[in-house]
């Protein structure tokens, strides 16, 4: 396995936890000259160019020196069915360059010829949280033509294979996901190796978020509502993307859960819903502790200070012993960037 990041900042926590760098793959659609340079210090595997500026700029930095090797990035203009916010391979998108009109066959031309680029093959990325794996097929479909003529050794057909949050969702697995893209690439003649960012579906599973119950707010004839220790400053996603979620107890996780609430976290906004219309047990109270699952693609790695939040800890759970990998925030933390006088 290999490790996609998509800043500077996760490039360095990347190296810091210890990932090679020849296992690296860095995206991004606006990457500064100082991150590239960081890519390139660091010996990254593959940088996946997104637009010309970006090209522009490594040629700058490998004027002198061996050429770095890169993925174009294409936009194949296949719209997955997911949310509006995570479809990333539609024709009006910020990423890629366009298959249409000829600008994704320029840049793989610019590429070929240029001293500081090493040609390597195709990046597609079509969007997250897609269930429907023909989605991906299409893809290929779309771009098996291009792929052969541009000689591409390697094509990347990107990430966002769905996973289950909520019990009636019916996600396919990362061998259904596999058997779709390889049976369509065989079919259509594709030779190039292909390659995939199943992320999501790999740790999303892996963890859980955890929060105690400070306020039960009961409203006869409307709802009741649940107020936790957290909310959009530590998962945003139900905020930006009407993403849905389960909520158990911590203390008796097989109880039945019969009594519907609206689970929301501390901050001044009535958009601060964590689950919209969950269902817990009846003998919930306060200081009870809320668990939220399938939080370890998206939690963390989306956390903020909002209105000045401290941030969770991170805890590593195996054969019943924890150890603690980040600790929680504290008030002091708040204040290190600031300048005195």
């Amino acid at each position: 396995m290999d490790l996609d990041v998509a800043t500077g900042g996760e490039l360095q926590i990347a190296l810091h936890a210890g990932v090679p760098a020849d296992r690296l793959i860095f995206h991004g659609n606006n990457k500064s000259p100082l991150e590239l340079q960081m890519a390139l210090d660091a010996g990254v595997k593959h940088i996946v160019v997104d637009n010309f500026d970006e090209m522009d700029r490594l040629e700058g930095l490998r004027a002198l020196g061996p050429a770095v090797n890169v993925l174009i990035r294409v936009n194949p203009a296949v719209e997955a069915h997911t949310h509006e916010y995570l479809q990333t391979g539609v024709a009006d998108s910020k990423f890629g360059f366009a298959l249409e009109g000829g600008v994704a066959a320029e840049a793989v031309t610019r590429a070929r010829a240029s001293a500081a680029l090493s040609f390597v093959g195709i990046h597609a990325h079509i969007g997250s949280q897609v269930y429907a794996t023909s989605s991906f097929a299409k893809t290929l479909e779309v771009l098996a033509d291009f792929v052969r003529e541009s000689e591409a050794s390697e094509l990347s057909i990107g990430g966002g294979l769905g996973v289950a949050y909520v019990g009636d969702e019916q996600a396919p697995s990362i061998t259904d996901w596999a058997a779709t893209v390889s049976d369509a690439a065989e079919a259509l003649g594709v030779t190039a190796r292909i390659t995939a960012e199943p992320g999501r579906s790999i740790v999303a599973a892996a963890a859980v978020t955890a929060y105690s119950v400070g306020v039960i707010k009961r409203i006869d004839g409307v709802r009741t509502y649940v107020a936790v220790d957290g909310g959009m400053s530590d998962n945003p996603r139900p905020v930006l993307y009407g993403s849905g979620y389960e909520a158990f107890l911590a203390r008796s996780t097989d109880a039945d859960r019969e009594l519907p609430v609206r689970v929301v976290g501390k901050h001044c906004e009535s958009g601060d819903v964590i689950v919209a219309e969950a269902m817990i047990p009846r003998d919930t109270v306060v200081g009870d502790v809320l668990i939220t699952p399938v939080t370890g693609a998206y939690g963390h790695s989306m956390g903020s200070n909002y209105n000045m939040v401290l941030r969770p800890p991170v805890v590593f759970v195996k054969d019943g012993a924890a150890r603690l990998v980040v600790r929680r925030e504290t008030y002091s933390d708040l204040l290190r960037r600031d300048l005195n006088g």
